[in-house]
């Protein structure tokens, strides 16, 4: 799994409330950027997007958006 460059042309950019995951964006581990796609995978390496924030401080903050959405 490589980066092809094909990433740059879906390339994310940060919103200021600093939420990327509630918004909608996904982050590529192999191209180590935050892209706006809909699949599960990445479109330029293939690899596996990651929809939702490891870090437990923003795991929290991203739960506590969701609640207030619904």
């Amino acid at each position: 799994m490589v980066c092809k460059g094909i990433c740059t042309r879906h390339k994310a950019i940060k919103p200021k409330s600093g939420q990327r995951y509630t918004i909608g964006q996904k982050r590529c581990q192999v191209c180590q950027i935050f892209i706006y796609w809909q699949g599960p995978w990445c479109p330029c390496c293939g690899y596996r997007l990651r929809g939702k924030p490891r870090n437990s401080k923003f795991k929290e903050m991203m739960m506590l958006n969701t609640i207030i959405k619904n």
